[in-house]
């Protein structure tokens, strides 16, 4: 066996304003509280970093991502897709916030070559049953894989398996939580479309979980668990939450925790030589010119590129990559905002024994050591 290289993105947002600037943009109708339409949103981040021609290139919005991928060719590309792939006009009622990206407009995340998505999380039925259905089949269409939603609750649990040529499997089981916002409503059941929506962090789930990865896991596959978990905004990691993953890793044979939710990069641990990331914070949005919640740098975020042996599922490297978003588009973060990053990890790494390093050429490696008794954060 050998070496597996795979990119974690937070969420990825690629409807509303940046659905509107991309070459096939929906009717721009969005039934929020506040704003009706989606261009306004485009307008918010022309007044913040100056004009956006659109339409643009679907690859526009990755801008400096694309050469760090050439660059570090990961074997697998994962992703948290935070929207709706529809042309559904069947939104979800009194929601507030409705994410919606035209099928047309695929070509966005094909340009990326994304090789799987996350769908457990809190916008995937903004648009209704039918838009669930519409997402799932349009990922389908261009071969990218998804977990964590279905038509019914076995397909909406069952993992994504992606195979690496002459390397191993990578597995991918998706779930969320109510902490995130999903609604109660969206749980997948027996002959009902939804999300893979976890009822607590219970020994329950986890044996559940372990029953699962048993079925499908063979020697020299990696399992991966994607969360989407937790608020949009704080630092704090609840307890429920890191013990969890504790046992997921020990119990039920998971070798990552690929963790999202917050808009926001949160703390890092590495238990027992695997990975757990809390929160991966934003990677693509619209919330340039947005205001309220500066202090967090949501504009900021990091490409996580991880390195686990697939015999062992232990973890080799961990490389990260800052970036900004600026004009809906990827770029390297520059060397303040690179510092502030650090900064942060360091901080909020304190806790589980975990520090990275710049390695003075935009990117930031952890540094792997034993860790230290978890102690929740006050």
């Amino acid at each position: 066996m050998s070496n597996i290289n795979i990119f974690l993105g937070g969420d990825v947002m690629t409807g509303r304003g940046i659905d509107q600037i991309l070459p096939h943009p929906s009717d721009p109708f969005i039934p929020e509280f506040y704003l009706k339409d989606a261009r306004q949103y485009v307008k918010l981040a022309e007044q913040a970093n100056g004009s956006i021609s659109s339409p643009v290139s679907f690859s526009y919005i990755w801008g400096d991502a694309l050469e760090e991928w050439q660059r570090i060719a990961p074997d697998v590309k994962l992703i948290n897709l935070e929207t709706s792939i529809t042309k559904s006009n069947d939104y979800w009622q009194g929601k507030g916030i409705n994410y919606r990206m035209n099928p047309d407009n695929i070509s966005c995340l094909t340009a990326a070559k994304i090789d799987c998505c996350s769908l457990a999380n809190n916008h995937v039925l903004d648009w209704g049953y039918s838009g669930l259905v519409e997402t799932i089949n349009t990922l389908n269409t261009v071969q990218i894989k998804t977990a964590g939603a279905g038509l019914t609750q076995q397909s909406a649990a069952a993992p994504a398996i992606i195979k690496v040529k002459g390397k191993g499997r990578v597995i991918v089981f998706s779930c969320g939580v109510t902490t995130s916002g999903i609604p109660l409503s969206w749980a997948a059941g027996q002959d009902k479309s939804g999300v893979n929506l976890l009822p607590d962090l219970s020994r329950q789930i986890v044996q559940d979980i372990q029953k699962q990865v048993e079925q499908v896991k063979q020697p020299g596959d990696l399992v991966v668990a994607s969360i989407h978990w937790g608020g949009n905004w704080g630092y704090e990691i609840p307890l429920e939450q890191s013990e969890f993953a504790h046992q997921l890793i020990d119990y039920a044979g998971v070798d990552l925790i690929h963790g999202h939710s917050s808009h926001h990069v949160k703390g890092i641990e590495i238990y027992h030589d695997r990975l757990i990331i809390y929160g991966c914070g934003d990677l693509i949005n619209d919330y340039e010119g947005i205001t309220g919640y500066e202090t967090f740098r949501d504009d900021l975020g990091l490409m996580y590129f991880a390195t686990l042996d697939s015999s062992t599922g232990k973890l080799v490297n961990l490389v990260m990559i800052p970036t900004q978003i600026k004009c809906f588009r990827l770029q390297l973060a520059s060397t303040t905002d690179l510092l502030w990053l650090k900064a942060i990890l360091n901080r909020e790494g304190t806790r589980f024994n975990t520090t990275v390093q710049w390695d003075h050429n935009q990117t930031l490696t952890c540094i792997i050591r034993e860790p230290k008794k978890f102690q929740e954060k006050q």
